[in-house]
């Protein structure tokens, strides 16, 4: 999962997209990076870590010019290095620029016909340079000195005939203007919304509403599944549905965990699907367990809260805030090595133990994907004096890995993958152990927009909406994201940063 935007001011775009990227900071914490178009010259700085890390007053004094995109990242198949922070830039055609979030399901093919039939190399594994590089051929096929919006709309009508998966993107055209599209079933969020300033109308695409209105933009809407938005260096808006849509599914995922609450997406109220989940969880709770004895529902910070908040309303008991939250530590599921995020659970939360001791707790969290956090969260509500740990999860559990853009772990790394609830209750030591249903998650969401019926749920039900996801695919990416896998790819990449540093010293 990543975080794009892109911008066409009047003034200089750099601190702007700056502080956009910040507001974005949830959605990736390994990489950032942010390139700017300045009267045709491109200014660029990307790097490995946090936003606030990465810039610095001598990088932001560089980033000048009227048109820019940024990105932030967190790996999507598990590899991190500084070759592959975006933005990614190739100088043919017209000098093109992007920013991606999502995964192409069919990078392999696309990969060896780049290489046999379009001569372009990729530098890197990542299917982010796949789609620039896809685009790049398609426009350049187009053999216009000046592209039009109807020439890029049609190259991007080819893209959408060649290229599988979930996605949003952002591309800069160096000196005419800023792309933004959406894949044709609407998995991946994209948004783009306006602002007037004294010398006219600015635009800005982003991942997330929330990054317009830090800036003082007004959302447009939503970019539709299969659409093309595209703002010239005039600040001149352009748009095209350029493939036919797909059935519109939207990633359940943003809602349940990913995206801020305050955010909308596809004009459904964050905040208020995930308060749904917390009633419609509450609902099930009583349906069960019409006699609890539960003294008091406490959330596990920060995604879960609104969810724990409206299901001890309902239940018409108290809610308390069990658990203090370190802000320095970074996100525990984005954290690339099993090792760091158990680490990291302790140093991000503790426990207040006045409200645990004695008492039954129902510990309410977004999901449960690996169970290493809420099994030590939940040891640590005893270790506080709780009675009973019941756990809720305003998800139901996860089962299958993400083929769309979110760095899910392989399937039997998926505490819940072939086990029963029982079985998972048990390994995560809770008294008890209670999952949303799909159906009241999808309710949670779909209230909030009528028009949308379903969505991407994948993780839970093992459906893939762009019917290319077969076992054989499901077991490359397996190979690719398990924790093993992943700790090869670090010692290789280790191995060959001191080869690096060697050949260095003996220059």
């Amino acid at each position: 999962m990543c975080g794009l935007v892109g911008v066409v001011t009047n003034d200089d775009v750099g601190v702007c997209l700056y502080d956009t990227l910040t507001v974005l900071q949830h959605r990736g914490q390994d990489a950032a990076g942010i390139m700017t178009s300045d009267n045709g010259k491109l200014n660029l700085r990307k790097d490995n870590g946090l936003v606030k890390d990465v810039f610095r007053t001598r990088h932001m004094r560089r980033l000048i010019g009227q048109m820019g995109i940024g990105h932030v990242r967190y790996p999507t198949a598990g590899s991190s290095s500084p070759a592959l922070a975006q933005p990614f830039y190739v100088n043919s055609p017209y000098g093109l620029s992007l920013a991606h979030n999502g995964n192409l399901t069919n990078t392999a093919e696309l990969s060896r016909d780049l290489f046999k039939e379009d001569l372009r190399h990729i530098n890197t594994d990542s299917d982010s340079e796949v789609l620039l590089n896809i685009f790049a051929h398609e426009l350049q096929q187009q053999q216009q000195i000046e592209p039009t919006p109807d020439h890029i709309f049609s190259a991007l009508t080819r893209v959408y005939d060649r290229c599988r998966g979930g996605f949003a993107a952002i591309v800069m055209i160096t000196g005419y203007g800023i792309l933004g599209f959406r894949d044709k079933h609407g998995i991946r969020p994209l948004v783009f919304g306006s602002r007037e300033s004294e010398r006219g109308k600015e635009y800005m695409i982003a991942s997330e509403s929330v990054a317009l209105d830090s800036q003082g933009f007004s959302v447009e809407r939503d970019i539709a599944p299969g659409e093309a938005v595209y703002i010239d260096v005039n600040n001149n808006l352009h748009t095209k549905k350029c493939t036919q849509a797909g059935k519109h599914t939207p990633c359940i995922f943003e809602h349940v965990y990913f995206a801020r609450p305050d955010s909308l997406m596809d004009s459904i109220s964050v905040y208020k699907a995930r308060l749904r989940m917390g009633e419609r969880l509450a609902d099930k709770l009583l349906k069960q367990r019409p006699n609890h004895d539960i003294d008091v529902v406490i959330p596990i910070p920060d995604t879960s809260r609104p969810s724990a908040l409206e299901l001890a309303n309902r239940l018409g008991i108290k809610f308390r805030e069990g658990f203090v939250k370190n802000r320095y530590i970074g996100r525990t599921f984005i954290m690339p090595g099993q090792s760091m995020r158990k680490k990291s659970v302790r140093q991000k939360l503790n426990a207040i133990e006045l409200e645990f001791k004695g008492k039954n707790v129902l510990l309410v969290d977004d999901s449960i994907v690996r169970g290493t956090t809420c099994k030590q969260i939940i040891q640590m509500a005893r270790d506080a004096g709780a009675n009973k740990v019941y756990f809720a999860s305003a998800a139901p559990g996860v089962r299958f890995p993400n083929v769309y853009g979110i760095d899910m772990p392989a399937a039997s790394e998926l505490i819940a993958a072939g086990r029963t609830d029982e079985e998972v209750q048990e390994l995560i030591g809770a008294d008890w152990l209670i999952y949303q249903n799909i159906e009241d998650l999808i309710a949670s969401a779909a209230d909030g927009n009528p028009e949308i019926a379903d969505y991407e749920c994948s993780v839970f039900n093992g459906e893939y909406v762009t019917d290319d996801v077969d076992e054989m695919y499901l077991k490359r990416l397996e190979n690719l994201r398990s924790e093993g896998a992943k700790l090869a790819r670090k010692r290789g990449n280790a191995k060959q940063q001191d080869l690096v540093s060697d050949i260095q010293t003996e220059v």
